[in-house]
């Protein structure tokens, strides 16, 4: 019979943690929290300090009892769930549950499955941190407040199955704002006139600058035909040659946000996907011989520290790999004191000496990509800066100044590894340029002005939204995915091209929200709560006043929209079209996922069907049908024929009305990272989407 009864949340974490404590300890799942706030009702008394309800969640009573048994039968009992607020409240919950007194040692925690951080965590037992535990119930209760008086009030003013809650709605904001943006955008009219000169037998690149004394902007035509006009012959002289040796250090480790945003520009994985892959990864993939092993340190953190152990194991496989040059110069800096917070680590692999091409066997496909990312960058932020060597040239003829500028990796450092990908920049490349002395003169060979339009602001992706999120200060790393998951299962927004758009009906609740509840949708209001909560784990603050501070003024507010908030009719729009079942006319009706048609003789005739969009293109199969733009059940954008089923054809790039002018096959849009850009889906033909 074991001694000791350790609790995790789930069974993989549990098989791979019992293999490493032996047989005096019997490992348990409780499958994430066992009690919570009552689904049904409110579960916050109000008036005696907001005092929650709890009670045992639906379903996990066997699990419960089961528990009960096991702990009848301990000498002793460890609560081993995850080391954060989160993670500490299961704690909180199991041990009032089991009847374990939380301020005996209880509690063990640990940032990485692997054999010697658990048993080290064994060692080091400690009472519930009450101050985290705190944090994570005024987060709860505040959610629950919110979600519970706004939601009613919906359901009752705009249509059943809305929701409202304090990270979502700011979420929901910046998209629409972001949206609006958009929409008011008037582009400006600006040009570029590049030049091809050359030196000898090799060509190189530079572009308008301005004039002898300032860079200039050309605004029009007029501007671009002044500049040329203003040339004086075909040869310009090197006025001045700048060059400098400039070092690219290597990112940080990864934490939850930075590894989803990554994640997401890399892999194309959406938040969601990352964080079930990284779940997986921490607690335990069968590696064989070894057994079961956690791969990765805990994967919710804001933290980019690294034990030193780590970095240590990491040069000496560097130095192995690669050389001594390659590893970082930067000393290892202990903290004087770690807050219980900041027992995380990064997000990086528990062993550097597990590379991704030894885990090939073991892992998914999906899996073995997200632990190279992982690994890669862990690897990368331990090796050496990147030196470059650059250059900028000035060409002068007359007042007219043309510049150019060139780049050559001189040491690759830590790029030998890994390069961080973004969202804005291509990554580095050697852009070289010939050897170019001041006074000698080179011939240009072409002039190419070019007209350009100022582009909006960009949607936001996943990537991008969880980054402004983070920056701002709202939520935290465990909330981005679940968030994000959120406002689209409601149908607030929707992804085109990995891009959030407002639904209708996500404007109609953003509206009715940010007339009666400013504060919630707040960007400084709501990271000031979050910046409360974290007073509350510090323990400089009780998690009461926290939550009072904030009710009583919402409140307020709550009676007011109650009230005075007008009901708002979502009216069925005419389709312009027959029911082909009844024969009543068609309507537009707005659902969770946007726009659909269906039979206005509902509930009779239940006939819908999805809006198609013509796009002006005749099928390119069939010859006679019109390609229409369809949705799948994912939600993504394709093109198909309006012939359908008679004609299948079917495309993921937007088709366009003009043959090849090569082979006379179709021509498609194809969006990749840095645009549009028009391929023949025959031949090699390609050519820029036109601005």
């Amino acid at each position: 019979m074991a001694d000791y009864l350790v609790i995790v949340e789930s069974p993989a974490k549990a098989k791979t943690i019992e293999r490493y404590l032996g047989k005096k300890y019997k490992v348990r799942a409780s499958l994430g929290h066992l009690r919570d706030l009552p689904r049904s009702q409110m579960g916050v008394d109000t008036e005696n300090d907001y005092e929650p309800k709890y009670i045992t969640i639906r379903g996990k009573g066997p699990i419960l009892q089961d528990l009960k048994k096991e702990a009848k039968k301990a000498k002793k009992i460890f609560l081993a769930a995850d080391p954060d607020r989160e993670g500490e409240a299961i704690a909180w919950h199991l041990a009032h549950q089991l009847g374990v007194d939380i301020e005996s040692d209880c509690r063990v925690v640990f940032n990485e499955i692997t054999k010697e951080a658990i048993k080290e965590s064994f060692k080091n037992p400690r009472p519930i941190n009450m101050d985290l535990v705190d944090a994570q119930q005024a987060r709860r209760i505040l959610d629950r407040l919110v979600g519970y008086n706004i939601s009613p009030i919906l359901w009752k003013k705009v249509k059943k199955g809305l929701s409202a809650g304090r990270v979502q709605s700011v979420a929901l904001r910046l998209i629409i704002d972001r949206e609006n943006e958009i929409n008011a955008f008037v582009p400006e009219e600006y040009w570029s006139i590049a030049g091809q000169f050359q030196k000898g037998s090799k060509t190189f690149e530079a572009s308008y600058y301005g004039d002898n004394k300032k860079k200039v902007k050309l605004t029009s035509k007029k501007d671009v035909d002044g500049v040329v006009g203003q040339l004086d012959g075909d040869h310009f002289e090197i006025a001045k040659v700048v060059k400098k040796e400039r070092k690219r250090n290597p990112s940080l480790p990864f934490t939850t946000s930075s590894l989803q945003q990554e994640a997401a520009r890399k892999l194309n994985f959406r938040a969601r996907k990352t964080m079930m892959l990284a779940q997986q990864l921490y607690e335990g993939i069968n590696l064989g011989k070894e057994g079961s092993v956690g791969l990765i340190t805990y994967m919710r953190t804001d933290s980019t520290r690294t034990s030193d152990s780590a970095k240590e194991e990491a040069h000496s496989f560097i130095e192995s790999m690669y050389g001594k040059e390659y590893i970082t110069s930067s000393k290892i800096v202990k903290k004087e004191s770690a807050k219980t917070q900041d027992a995380h680590e990064a997000v990086r692999p528990t062993s550097v000496m597990r590379p991704p091409s030894a885990m090939k066997t073991v892992l998914s496909r999906d899996q073995l990509r997200l632990y190279k990312l992982i690994w890669e960058r862990f690897v990368a932020s331990q090796m050496a800066p990147a030196i470059l060597d650059t250059v900028t040239v000035d060409l002068v003829n007359g007042e007219i100044r043309f510049r150019a500028n060139g780049s050559q990796v001189k040491f690759q450092g830590f790029m030998k590894v890994y390069v961080e990908g973004d969202d804005d920049q291509e990554e580095e490349k050697d852009r070289l340029l010939p050897p170019l002395e001041e006074g000698e003169k080179v011939k240009f060979s072409e002039i190419d002005p070019k007209q350009h339009f100022t582009q909006p602001p960009p949607r936001y992706s996943e990537a991008r939204l969880v980054k402004t999120l983070e920056e701002l200060g709202i939520g935290r790393p465990s909330t981005y995915a679940p968030t994000l998951d959120t406002i689209q299962k409601r149908g607030y927004v929707t992804l085109d091209a990995k891009r959030f758009i407002p639904t209708e009906l996500g404007g109609i609740v953003h509206s009715a929200v940010h007339e009666f509840f400013q504060d919630v949708i707040n960007v400084e209001f709501t990271a000031q709560m979050e910046r409360g909560l974290d007073d509350v784990e510090e323990g400089n603050i009780k998690w009461v006043k926290v939550i009072d501070e904030f009710y009583k003024d919402f409140e307020k507010h709550v009676q007011i929209a109650d009230a005075e908030m007008e009901k708002i009719e979502i009216k069925d729009e005419p389709a312009g079209e027959d029911c082909e079942k009844c024969g009543s006319p068609m309507v537009y009706k707005l659902g969770r996922y946007g726009k659909f048609m269906a039979c206005s003789n509902f509930p009779e005739c239940r006939n819908t069907k999805a809006i198609i969009k013509p796009i002006g293109v005749t099928c390119p199969n069939c010859k006679e049908g019109q390609v229409v733009e369809r949705k799948s059940k994912t939600k993504r954008i394709f093109y198909g024929c309006d012939q359908y089923p008679e004609c299948e054809y079917v495309s993921w790039d937007k088709p366009i009305s003009r043959p090849c002018p090569k082979c006379e096959s179709t021509l498609v849009e194809k969006k990749l990272k840095k645009g549009v850009q028009i391929q023949c889906v025959e031949c090699d033909y390609k050519e820029d989407a036109q601005s």
